[in-house]
């Protein structure tokens, strides 16, 4: 048998398996259940003693050697089929969706583009606030009937601390830190504990501006608006001032806008008056420049707010507020195809 073992490690050495016909037949003759290999393993069974011992190691290294063989054989077929399934390059990629801005987004830009090019910047502020800062600053003293018009969020440990519910707010920290002439515009979110339905929800966000300097008139707040209005609505678009009362403007004033969808000749959009209101403004009320430092004798200003939704909804014709914050992408997509 040590004869036949030598033998058959020989042809084994020398056996060369370039296909995966050869290395399958080299399985089935030596490896197989009916393969030399297991039939010298059935033999060696019969044998005993000094015979085993002799034989033992001799045979376990004829399979392994078999078994080696086989396996780079195999290995060899496999990383070949691997190569030829190699990917072509030169193909055309995977095409990728562009995401898309919101719609919120992409209307805040806009407000900020058109006041940029009128010479205000932008300012921010905390979203928390103080009462000072939302409330009493701007003209609402304690138990004022004013401050019902707002239904706020307050910090339950801290009622002195809220989430602010305009980004007028801001105008008060820009007015505080800094001495005219101040051209600003605050865009940000704001909260109010309002049910959510189809024309208001809880947060929203709003683009609140302001100019104070010497001689500041009501002149130039409304050269300001019809400017805003014509560069977001289209030349053609009309103002109309309404009266109306904030606790830190006087005068104060409604801002309508001629409808753009009719034309100003009455439709569902405009309730069939020709008119769409957009925000309020009016002149900084001398208690509210005095409140953050700033001579009402000898500096006047105006300021202004609008929502971004209300515009938004306005520009696209959107009836319903609450997709805004659904994250729809079929909605979302319908506004930009890019960055």
């Amino acid at each position: 048998m040590l004869e036949t073992i030598e033998r058959l490690k020989q042809e084994i050495s020398t056996t060369e398996l370039n296909s995966a016909e050869a290395a399958e037949e080299f399985r089935l003759h030596y490896l197989s259940k009916k393969g030399s290999i297991s039939m010298m393993f059935e033999a060696f069974k019969s044998f005993e003693g000094d015979q085993k011992r002799l034989l033992g190691k001799p045979l376990n290294e004829l399979k392994q050697l078999a078994q080696e063989k086989w396996n780079e054989a195999k290995d060899l077929q496999n990383g070949a089929a691997t190569s030829s399934k190699k990917e072509d390059l030169t193909l055309q990629g995977f095409p990728f969706s562009k995401g898309s801005r919101h719609p919120l987004s992409i209307v805040k830009n806009e407000i900020v583009d058109i006041f940029s090019r009128m010479g205000f910047t932008v300012s921010e502020g905390p979203e928390i606030e103080d009462d000072f800062h939302n409330f009493t600053a701007l003209n609402f003293p304690q138990e004022h009937p004013a401050r019902d018009m707002q239904d706020t969020f307050f910090i339950e440990s801290n009622p002195d601390i809220l989430l602010r519910t305009h980004t007028s707010t801001v105008q008060v920290r820009v007015l505080e830190n800094s001495q005219p002439p101040i051209r600003t515009i605050s865009p940000g979110r704001v909260f109010r504990n309002e049910a959510i339905s189809a024309r208001a929800h809880c947060i929203f966000h709003q683009v609140e501006a302001m100019y104070v300097d010497k001689g500041v008139s009501f002149a130039d707040l409304k050269q300001t608006l019809l400017s805003f209005a014509r560069e977001m609505f289209g030349e053609k678009t009309e103002i109309r001032l309404r009266p109306s009362y904030f606790p830190f403007t006087e005068p104060s004033a409604e801002v309508d806008i001629s409808c753009s969808v009719c034309g100003g000749e009455g439709c569902n959009i405009c309730k069939y008056t020709g008119w769409v209101e957009i925000m309020g403004c009016g002149m900084f009320d001398p208690n509210v420049l005095k409140n953050c430092g700033i001579d009402p004798e000898v500096y006047s200003g105006f300021a202004m707010g609008m929502g971004i939704e209300r515009i938004t909804m306005l520009k696209y014709q959107i009836k319903d507020l609450r997709l805004f914050f659904q994250n729809d992408l079929r909605f979302i997509q319908q506004f930009s195809t890019g960055w």
